[in-house]
């Protein structure tokens, strides 16, 4: 069974296909040519709540970095907007929503970057 990845917070860009990097905290263990199976959501299910398959992926490019890359080189910042699905947010937007949305979270947390190709 392959490992799984979960996309809750991005599922509408992981779908249409504009999203071809995700970060994440922790994911050490991510390396180039992975293959692992996307779902909807993989942690807090409910009792009788089952995985949904949306796509399986391969990792084509696995690096840590501070999130606040992007705020520091801002062609990069709106370069990685784009491919994380979120054209139209700004890289200080991208990164408020990425530390809100995820627990211990602070701009200048090193984090995984990963880019992926949909299988």
């Amino acid at each position: 069974m392959a490992r799984l990845i979960s996309f809750r917070l991005t599922e509408p860009q992981f779908l249409a296909g504009t999203k071809t990097v995700t970060r994440r905290m922790g994911w050490e263990h991510a390396r180039t040519g992975m293959e692992l199976a996307a779902v909807k959501k993989a942690m807090g299910m409910k009792k009788g709540e089952k995985v949904q398959r949306i796509g399986a992926i391969r990792l084509i490019d696995v690096r840590r970095e501070q999130l606040d890359a992007m705020l520091t080189d801002q062609t990069y910042g709106y370069q990685e907007c784009i491919k994380e699905g979120f054209p139209d947010m700004s890289p200080e937007q991208f990164v408020d929503f990425f530390c809100e949305s995820h627990t211990g979270c602070f701009p200048d947390r090193i984090i995984t970057r990963i880019e992926f190709v949909k299988l």
